[in-house]
């Protein structure tokens, strides 16, 4: 189980921290699929929040399919954000070096590529590349 925590003085709107230290918990591995969440009643003892917040962050995560929600039940985790093995990580590196090689060779700059790669990824379906 996650131990949530809100900081008052971040400027991050609560919901908000809630829905990143979820998504944060699960890209670690903190949880898994088929983990379940707090329910929203021990977030809401937890830290003295309203339990209308805590509503919006699991449908936030809901809408990012990363978890479900059971009537009666609870919220649980549907979709591992984990990385991908060592030699996936490997192989992916090697086919992005010579994809890099051949923009480079192409008379693209760094922040081309990077808009490429945005373009691309969005075109896909992919809401955020870093």
């Amino acid at each position: 189980m996650i131990l949530l925590r809100i900081d008052p003085s971040s400027g991050v709107a609560t919901y908000l921290q809630l829905v990143h230290q979820v998504r944060q918990a699960i890209q670690l591995g903190v949880l898994g699929e088929g983990d379940q969440l707090p329910t929203i009643k021990e977030v809401v003892a937890e830290l003295a929040i309203n339990p209308n917040t805590v509503l919006k962050a699991y449908r936030e995560l809901e809408h990012e399919g990363l978890c479900s929600g059971r009537p009666g039940v609870g919220t649980f985790v549907t979709h591992s954000l984990a990385p991908p093995s060592q030699e996936v990580q490997i192989r992916l590196r090697s086919e992005l070096e010579g994809w890099v090689r051949h923009a480079v060779e192409a008379g693209l700059d760094t922040e081309t590529m990077v808009g490429l790669l945005r373009s691309v990824a969005s075109d896909s379906g992919i809401e955020e590349v870093a």
